[in-house]
């Protein structure tokens, strides 16, 4: 009888240059141009491939405003950049954001299988709908697509490009030089798809990498997006206020997951850390309450509007109650815009209260090292969480993690010390996708 393999802390770096937040970029150690600084890029995925993370992350959205976080307002696009580290670094995984709502699904297949040969079978594709409404006007449309449009569109999406990444079966090229065979062409296939939103015929003029595909990675929270994320996702970017929400999210997610045939240890929900960490806990409380009090509440009400496609909440009295917004349409981030809705009328929370709840990143993790890496193990061991994804923009801040809570998860044997893999599917312990082409029948048949 074979034994079930441990599991193990996965954890990534969403590298975020001035940062997501509007504070971070006043920290006398990082470059104010670290966004658009490739070195900087290099230098912090290195970081985190000499602790050993799963992999680095790029997010990206098609839209800003003057009133947008810093880090949005002048970065690198992802795929670009993702190739630059692809060549700087030779084990850590490597993820990018590109959008569904668009994109052509011909142009991701072979960004992203291109990146995949170049990283050695290192990549993985965040796929977003595009929460921002704004976006549909830098793409040619006078609208967004509607909200469940986006996500009958991504699965559709999704489907074509996994289709396009299996156009040549593993052994397609023989490359006999002595009888002139270069393809087998009985090894090449056309894909052929016509549906809703896409009609591609393929095949891709690209071949399989090492392993067998790009990650797919997600990020829904409302229904529709946690369909999808069931139905097509390998890691999930979790949005989740607090533990037990976390623990909901963590089964629903894994659940149906199960209902579609697929087995829930094959998708990794990783929720965004941004630890607080000091000394003692005290000091620790202490900065983090300093941080919070550092943002004004004007910026607090702008990054609270942007779930609600940068709604102006500054119209509203502050200190009156949340204010009713059934009449917006909700079709930006609409499960966060959602959560914020229910959390606030739950809790009566003032405009102000939410603000300060929902308009910069809330950390459960704040406190010593110690203290850090317990919390860390009380959501692993607790199923909230299969591994996190550490912001990184402060040095001082990605210094302490790497240095003083990543070895302590080291030495009670939740995260590795060496790599055992190559490739981010090995990380991850993703087993490689049989090329559709090369199934059995059987197979075929339980799909």
């Amino acid at each position: 009888m074979t034994t079930a393999a441990k599991r193990q802390l996965k954890l990534g770096a969403i590298l975020e240059g001035v940062g997501a937040d509007h504070t971070s970029w006043r920290d006398p150690a990082l470059a104010g141009d670290a966004s658009i600084d490739i070195g900087w890029y290099i230098d912090n995925a290195r970081l985190a491939e000499a602790a050993k993370f799963d992999l680095v992350f790029i997010v990206d959205s098609p839209f800003i405003t003057p009133d947008t976080a810093p880090h949005f307002l002048n970065r690198l696009e992802p795929l670009t950049l993702l190739s630059a580290l692809a060549v700087s670094t030779s084990k850590i995984g490597l993820v990018g954001t590109l959008t569904t709502s668009y994109w052509e699904p011909y142009n991701v297949a072979r960004q992203f299988g291109s990146l995949d040969h170049i990283s050695k079978g290192r990549a993985g594709w965040n796929v977003v709908t595009t929460g921002l409404e704004g976006a549909s006007r830098n793409y040619g449309r006078n609208a967004h697509f509607d909200h469940a449009v986006r996500y009958e569109r991504a699965g559709e999406f999704v489907d074509v490009v996994q289709g396009l990444w299996d156009s040549y079966e593993d052994d397609a090229f023989p490359r006999d030089k002595a009888a002139g065979v270069f393809l087998d062409k009985d090894k090449q296939h056309a894909l052929n798809h016509k549906g809703p939103h896409f009609q591609v015929a393929g095949p891709l003029a690209l071949s399989r990498s090492n392993q067998g595909q790009p990650v797919i990675f997600q990020a829904g929270v409302s229904g529709a997006g946690r369909d999808l994320g069931a139905r097509i996702a390998e890691g999930v970017f979790a949005g989740v206020d607090g533990f037990e929400d976390a623990q909901e999210y963590y089964a629903d997610l894994k659940a149906r997951a199960a209902a579609q045939g697929r087995d829930p240890d094959h998708i990794s929900v990783l929720p965004g850390l941004s630890p607080v960490i000091a000394d003692t806990d005290e000091e620790a409380r202490a900065l983090a309450e300093a941080q919070r009090g550092s943002v004004s509440i004007d910026k607090l009400l702008t990054q609270l509007g942007r779930a609600f496609g940068y709604h102006d909440f500054k119209q509203y009295p502050l200190d009156g109650p949340f204010p009713d917004v059934s009449g917006l349409s909700l079709n930006a981030y609409k499960g966060h815009a959602e959560r914020i809705v229910r959390i606030s009328r739950e809790q009566n929370l003032t405009l102000r209260q939410a603000a300060e709840r929902f308009g910069t990143w809330r950390s459960d993790f704040v406190g010593s090292p110690q203290t850090i890496a317990n919390e860390i193990q009380r959501w692993f061991e607790g199923r909230a969480a299969d591994g996190f994804i550490l912001r990184v923009t402060r040095p001082r801040d990605f210094a302490l993690f790497r240095e003083e809570v990543v070895p302590l998860l080291q030495a009670r044997g939740l995260f590795r010390t060496e790599y055992e893999h190559d490739t981010l599917r090995g990380h991850l312990g993703l087993p490689v996708p049989e090329n559709r082409w090369t199934r059995s029948p059987g197979q075929l048949a339980a799909e």
